[in-house]
């Protein structure tokens, strides 16, 4: 059985008519349950190690906020992306669970600056990334109302994840 993993996300709800289609096909999270969001920490600590009540006063910290999506990003040839503005309330909300958690994000593998993103597609051909890139640029931009963070739980299994709390913002 695959280990179960957590994660702490903005989940962005205002972005799931334009993505929804592209994330089934070239996202696996979208497969295993993951909404389209933006990660705050993941992989985060083991679901019955967590410290529920100081991971809310944590997330309570970062006031609710407005974020625009405007643009594609891309890390390299291998993932797309839709960057959020402004990035720094995501910023601060990954620094802060971090800080207080004492978690580097993604194992420390993509540098200390956490990047804040919506990923739309991965490790899937060159071009079909370009043709999901164009798709969403066309639909873009849109706002959404960034109100709380949610800690999800699950494993590579499909449909395994699920929301275990609601993170409310300030």
């Amino acid at each position: 059985m695959d280990p179960e993993l957590t994660a702490v996300v903005v989940a962005v709800q205002e972005a799931e008519p334009l993505v929804r289609g592209l994330r089934d096909e070239l996202d696996a999270s979208a497969a295993r349950g993951v909404p389209a969001h933006v990660t705050v920490l993941f992989p985060f600590l083991p679901l019955l190690e967590i410290d529920l009540s100081a991971l809310r006063e944590v997330i309570a910290a970062t006031p609710a906020f407005t974020a625009t999506f405007r643009r594609v990003g891309w890390f390299g040839d291998d993932v797309v992306w839709l960057a959020p503005e402004p990035a720094h309330p995501f910023v601060a909300l990954t620094l802060a669970v971090q800080e207080r958690f004492g978690i580097v994000p993604y194992g420390g593998e993509h540098g200390p600056e956490p990047v804040p993103h919506l990923t739309v597609g991965h490790q899937a051909p060159l071009p079909r990334l370009c043709a999901a890139a164009a798709q969403v640029e066309a639909g873009l931009p849109f706002r959404a109302e960034i109100r709380a963070a949610r800690l999800l739980a699950g494993s590579r299994l499909p449909n395994s994840w699920r929301t275990v709390a609601g993170l409310p913002l300030g």
